[in-house]
């Protein structure tokens, strides 16, 4: 094969946010994703809202936020199996219509009925809630083939998803305390279905095929070593969220301030998509557990200010610090699972991710809400979850930076320290084709020959050994397709 066989290779496309959000179906991806992931940050007010209005306790209110959380978290991994086997719209469909009709019953039933019945429906109504920030990240790589402009929109994608936890409450309270909250509750179930039909119509969703797998579809063990401890250690950085929360309610209640139990977590928020914002313009990230280590010690780092005990203002802005770098360890933790997990369950592999920072957090504010009265204590935890993260990440080096061997076919244990990352090969092979095609131009206005012949001969005598390929094939690749009968190599190289 000849260089003159190639394609000609093309630029590398502008990775600039402009582009990538005026790619195609990008904007209404991110919409409607957005959009349909509001009830999770939207039904845990809701329902407090609507059990304390009815005359509830705020207990039993509590419990029923937290068990809707735990059951969405718990069957992610289950729900992101199904999507790899059978496509998103078959999973997520009939999900998103159980989950909108169990929200919708609630107020028939009414906050004073059976509590048994009322916990039912709640946590069915978690059960099926629709995996679409999994379905989303698995659908990138089709949207947007170029690895730049990937890293760009995964990079918002997960920064902006802070956003949710600071609009979803603000428009549940406003709901409920405008209209009521049975229509906080109805506009939740409103709104999840409408997101997640804006995404699931949209051309990517509906043709969205999983890799094939080695063998039958989905064989091969999923979790591997260096994805245990992956997941294990990004619990630890959820519980440093979760803890953060508790930990702002606590700064409220001693300065005296009750908005700062909302405007911490904001500014945490505000960090997270900023740190996105900046890491995706970067020319050149490093490998992704390189990266995952680094951005996980920056954010042990930001929370050390906070054990401090400053001020509002000065909280305020030391919590946007370690914000920073969240978005950042989660973005640089779906690149890991990009390496590590088999390309033929990598929706389930996100699962696995989303539930383990989940279970992290719940932890998290758990263990604060036990330890609420000391406030010391509390500043600690956010920087204990840290420090638990780096040092099972920094142990794990290794494991994070291998892929293990898929299929059938798998490499020999002294092949492996020589294996090449395909997506850097690629494109160092696309921009030496694409210097030597700008040679052969530039010889040939030199010489006024014709350009594409002066590519074959050039092909022909660089990419090709005529030890390799025979005497008959060598002449003819040396002569070159456009030659007259009867010219030699070395005629063809003179002209």
């Amino acid at each position: 094969m000849t260089l003159a066989d190639h394609p000609p290779a093309t630029a590398p496309q502008s990775a600039t946010y402009g582009a990538v959000l005026g790619s195609r179906h990008v904007v209404r991806l991110l919409g409607g994703t957005l959009t349909g992931r509001l009830p999770n940050s939207m039904v845990p007010v809701g329902l407090v809202l609507w059990i304390t209005d009815g005359g509830g306790s705020l207990a039993f209110a509590g419990m029923l936020a937290a068990l809707y959380g735990l059951a969405s978290g718990l069957s992610q991994p289950v729900k992101g199996r199904l999507m790899d086997r059978h496509g998103q719209a078959r999973v997520s469909a009939p999900a998103v219509l159980l989950n909108a009709s169990c929200l919708a019953a609630l107020p028939l039933i009414g906050a004073g009925g059976q509590p048994t019945v009322v916990t039912a429906v709640v946590g069915f109504a978690g059960l099926v809630t629709p995996p679409l920030e999994a379905g989303l990240r698995a659908l990138w790589p089709t949207v947007l083939p170029d690895l730049g402009r990937r890293r760009v929109v995964q990079a918002l994608d997960t920064g902006s998803q802070g956003l949710l936890y600071i609009v979803g409450p603000l428009l549940a309270s406003w709901l409920a305390t405008t209209h009521g909250p049975d229509t906080a509750l109805t506009t939740t179930a409103a709104l999840g279905l409408v997101g997640t039909a804006v995404v699931l119509t949209s051309a990517p969703s509906q043709t969205w095929r999983p890799p094939a797998a080695d063998g039958a579809a989905g064989s091969g063990r999923l979790m591997s070593t260096g994805l245990i401890l992956l997941f294990t250690a990004l619990a630890g950085t959820g519980f440093a969220f979760g803890a953060m929360n508790v930990w702002a309610a606590g700064v409220a209640a001693t300065q005296g301030l009750a908005m700062l139990s909302g405007v911490l977590p904001a500014a945490f928020s505000t960090g997270s998509l900023l740190g996105s914002l900046i890491y995706a313009r970067r020319a050149r990230p490093g490998p992704p557990a390189t990266e995952l280590i680094t951005t996980s010690a920056l954010f042990l780092l930001g929370w050390v200010p906070l054990l401090t005990q400053p001020g509002p203002g000065t909280a305020i802005v030391f919590t946007a610090i370690p914000g920073l770098f969240f978005t950042l360890i989660i973005t640089n933790g779906f690149h890991t699972v990009d390496v590590l997990a088999p390309p033929s369950r990598t929706t389930e592999a996100y699962a696995w991710l989303i539930l383990s920072v989940g279970t992290g957090q719940a932890a998290g504010t758990a263990l604060a809400a036990a330890l609420a009265t000391r406030l010391h204590v509390l500043a600690a935890l956010p920087a204990a979850g840290a420090a638990t993260a780096l040092t099972i990440l920094t142990l794990a080096r290794h494991e994070l930076g291998t892929p293990r061997p898929r299929g059938r076919h798998r490499r020999p244990r002294h092949h492996q320290k020589h294996h090449i990352d395909l997506p850097l090969k690629e494109e160092w092979l696309a921009a030496t084709r694409s210097q030597e095609q700008q040679a052969a131009r530039a010889r040939a206005e030199r010489f006024e020959t014709s350009p594409l012949e002066e590519t074959r001969v050039e092909a022909g005598l660089q990419w090709r050994s005529p030890a390799r390929i025979g005497p008959r094939a060598a002449a003819r690749d040396a002569t070159g397709a456009s030659s007259p009968p009867g010219t030699s190599g070395q005629a063809a190289r003179t002209l």
